[in-house]
């Protein structure tokens, strides 16, 4: 890419060669982390880890920090390709390094879901599998949400199934099939309170979450040269909240051994 945009097409902004890169990810992220929890879980050498005095939060941020070790390496060279490129043309540092943080927060934020992913299964294949499906799924929200309805009964629906995955998701980090039912229908009962009360602030809903929910239209920002502390904010966010539902993915299964 930096051969096609920078070299061949005369292009100076470093940030379109990152940009155009981040599908990469699609592959990247479920090859890194489909084997970082649920392999152990398979040969049962997780049963270690649980035996060790450390807290699960330790033992998830060791993997994580590992994981962000791997990828820093590529992107440390990355990092010298703007400072090349400066000296056969003009570049603007700044934004090319802007893009440069964006991406690795990207990739950080991606790791963190993948990571996740394969706290609650056992099966690499299959935790390779999900992460791809969230990251294809997240990678063309923006567009997917163009197509979606606007009426209200179809953004209930659209809810009403995304209670069904968080219920499944429950289920699977929690073994508690009751819990999870229960989960359930405390969330469908929330959504029909609210439907019933105002129906019209469900209008558009649905596909506005969907925008505000993808993490590479984030990047973009960072591409075009906007250095957006709520992007930021938002990746950071991502990377936490996954963190946490790994270290609980691990508690629960701890003590359910």
């Amino acid at each position: 890419y930096t051969m096609a945009y920078n070299l061949r097409s005369g292009y100076t902004n470093f940030e379109y060669v990152l940009g155009s890169m981040s599908f990469v990810f699609l592959v990247i992220v479920p090859i890194l982390t489909m084997k970082v929890i649920a392999e152990e879980k398979r040969q049962k050498t997780d049963q270690l880890l649980y035996s060790l005095p450390l807290s699960m939060t330790r033992v998830v941020l060791g993997k994580y920090l590992a994981l962000l070790v791997v990828f820093a390496v590529p992107m440390l060279i990355v990092c010298i390709y703007p400072i090349v490129l400066g000296a056969f043309g003009s570049v603007y540092l700044p934004a090319a390094y802007s893009a440069v943080f964006g991406f690795y927060l990207l990739g950080a934020a991606l790791i963190a879901i993948g990571m996740f992913i394969s706290s609650i299964t056992e099966s690499q294949a299959v935790a390779a599998g999900l992460c791809f499906v969230v990251m294809l799924l997240n990678y063309f929200i923006t567009s997917l949400a163009s197509y979606a309805s606007t009426t209200a009964a179809s953004s209930l629906l659209a809810f009403t199934v995304l209670v069904l995955v968080i219920g499944g998701v429950f289920r699977l980090m929690t073994r508690s099939g009751f819990a999870s039912v229960v989960l359930m229908l405390i969330l469908e009962g929330l959504l029909l309170v609210g439907f019933l009360l105002d129906s019209s602030a469900y209008e558009g809903l649905f596909p506005e979450i969907m925008e505000q929910l993808s993490l590479f239209d984030r990047f973009y920002d960072f591409v075009y040269g906007i250095f957006d502390l709520g992007s930021v904010v938002y990746f950071l966010t991502v990377i936490g909240v996954f963190l946490f539902l790994s270290v609980q993915s691990l508690e629960k299964r701890r003590w359910s051994e």
